[in-house]
């Protein structure tokens, strides 16, 4: 048996906010796994530094199924996003751990490729329509054969997943837009006004302009981030049919499962839902109906590698596809999990991809690789590592600056004003915080492979 003898929970901000789970066995090997909710990070480490961590010491690494039952049954609370992604941490340090005991890239345990690359999105957004078309023209040039469109409305300020829309502070953001406390001024989430007749009339306008500019043949995308009710998305769907969307996401609010039941009676668009969800439960009745086309989940948001293995083989029961969820709130880990999953079940459909900053790609250095116009895991068995043949010594991951959201309303979690909570489960069985030894650097246990060295998932 492979005992785990620590497990220590990372917390680092390089431009945003990222929690690490990171596991150590007897033999002194290391796996990685990201538990990194955005909004909610340090619920997520509290979770593992005071109710998991310490029941994991002594396990055994290699029995993955049965640390996935025994996390998620032990409980009596169960599912939840907070819960989900700190088991999806252990999953995927287990699997890390696995692999690299096997020397083999984590797709070959899961039944080897089913392809040789993964088919990747990215997110083209404009202001107006001809930003927009600026920005699909970045993305092409910059491989992605696959675009997500999202625009600013005529008569509105801003509008959620637009880049440089007031929401991001007037700065260009692709997703979420990482927004800092100031002075100790509490960061609250942005309101904004929103209309959705505006909306429908001109999303139509926004496709037809794409597509007489980039032809029939690029796969085109569109979020209505659950803003619509069934009957609204049933209109928004039919309207888009002209432009043969490769699919239309998240048009109603994703927890009403009976909702797109009507959307999908009246239009023949493409339905992908699911990011938000985080159990396999959640779309028990949307694929055994078949009302979608693509599941979204993310593998840190939805139990790990383990889970969302099994939500994908449900799925292709019904012939549903994948479209796994990657935003740049996922860190580099999670997108290296997420891409062996891609490589090895056989109904993929598509990846997000966002570029992570270069602030992050300085703290997870990775060696999965956008080329040929595909995302490819690296094909030996390393799942976080330098780019280098030979993995470099770890040192423990460290924001270049603080920037933690707590450091304005509470205790730091940077190490940059001092202590910061990081966590070593004890061959005692007991978690216990430790300090920093220096401002701004994190504790480390060993400079053993970790992070920035040799993993199994990336």
């Amino acid at each position: 048996m492979t005992q785990i003898t620590t497990a220590d929970v990372v917390i680092t901000s390089p431009g945003r906010n990222f929690v690490t789970l990171r596991l150590t066995t007897a033999d002194g090997i290391t796996g990685l796994g990201d538990a990194t909710l955005n909004g909610r990070e340090l619920a997520v480490a509290s979770y593992l530094t005071d109710h998991v961590a310490p029941l994991l010491l002594g396990r055994d690494a290699h029995a993955i199924e049965d640390t996935w039952q025994y996390l998620y049954r032990g409980a009596y609370w169960r599912r939840g996003p907070v819960t989900m992604a700190a088991i999806a941490a252990v999953d995927m340090a287990l699997w890390d751990i696995k692999a690299k005991v096997a020397g083999l890239p984590l797709y070959q345990l899961l039944g080897g490729a089913s392809r040789t690359g993964a088919l990747a999105y990215g997110h083209a957004s404009g202001r107006d329509i001809p930003e927009l078309l600026d920005s699909v023209r970045e993305h092409l040039a910059l491989g992605y054969r696959a675009i997500r469109v999202q625009t600013g409305i005529p008569g509105l300020d801003s509008v959620y997943g637009v880049a440089a829309s007031s929401a991001g502070g007037g700065e260009r953001y692709d997703y979420e837009p990482a927004r800092r406390s100031a002075q100790g001024t509490p960061v609250r989430p942005v309101e904004e006004v929103w209309d959705t007749r505006a909306y429908l009339r001109h999303v139509p306008t926004v496709f037809e302009a794409v597509r007489s500019e980039f032809g029939p043949e690029l796969p085109l995308l569109h979020d209505g981030h659950h803003r619509m009710t069934p009957r609204e998305a049933a209109q928004l769907g039919k309207s888009l049919e002209p432009f043969d969307l490769f699919w239309l996401e998240d048009c109603t609010p994703a927890e009403d499962q009976a909702a797109p039941r009507y959307v999908r009676s009246q239009t023949t668009t493409p339905l992908a839902i699911g990011e938000v969800f985080n159990s396999v439960f959640d779309y028990q009745t949307l694929i055994t109906e078949r009302l979608i086309d693509y599941v979204r989940s993310a593998v840190t948001h939805t139990g790990g590698v383990t889970a969302l293995k099994k939500l994908a083989d449900f799925a292709g029961i019904y012939g549903v596809k994948t479209g796994f969820h990657g935003p740049t709130d996922i860190s580099p880990v999670g997108h290296a999990a997420a891409l062996h999953l891609d490589l090895a079940v056989h109904n993929f459909g598509i990846q997000e991809y966002m570029r992570h900053s270069e602030a992050t790609l300085e703290v997870f250095r990775t060696s999965y690789r956008f080329t040929d116009d595909l995302l490819h895991p690296a094909r030996r068995p390393v799942w976080a590592s330098s780019s280098t043949t030979t993995p470099q010594p770890a040192s423990c991951i460290r924001p270049p600056a603080c920037r933690s959201t707590g450091c304005a309303t509470g205790p730091c979690t940077t190490g940059e004003h001092g202590a910061r909570p990081s966590v070593s489960a004890a061959t005692d069985r007991t978690a216990r915080l430790r300090t920093a030894r220096s401002p701004g650097r994190a504790t480390c246990r060993q400079r053993s492979p970790g992070l920035d060295g040799a993993g199994a998932l990336n």
